[in-house]
């Protein structure tokens, strides 16, 4: 009898890793061998804002990572509906700040 214990993979989640970290803007970049993407916390009004964590793939996990997240959504917005863009993709150069005064 084969051992189902073979296929299965034991992952450790620390207390720290587990606390996650919150990203509001995400920079992906690549080269030929892999894909980095940088998770970062912009505050509004602050001009300033910090890398809080960076994920390193090959082409082929991130093209996995994206039919996953794929997956994801369409299963979340089957429960509650369709995910609504709220603001144009790109940096926000304002950083949330005001735009105009009046």
């Amino acid at each position: 009898m084969e051992n189902q214990n073979e296929n299965q993979l034991n992952i450790e989640l620390s207390e720290e890793v587990a606390d996650g970290i919150y990203s509001n803007l995400a920079i992906i970049t690549h080269s030929n061998s892999e894909f980095v993407v940088d998770f970062i916390k912009v505050m509004p009004g602050v001009p300033k804002a910090k890398v809080k964590a960076r994920v390193l793939l090959t082409p082929q996990h991130a093209k996995r990572l994206l039919a996953a997240l794929n997956d994801n959504i369409q299963k979340f917005e089957k429960v509650h509906g369709t995910i609504k863009q709220t603001e144009s993709v790109g940096i926000p150069l304002n950083f949330g700040g005001p735009t105009a005064q009046a």
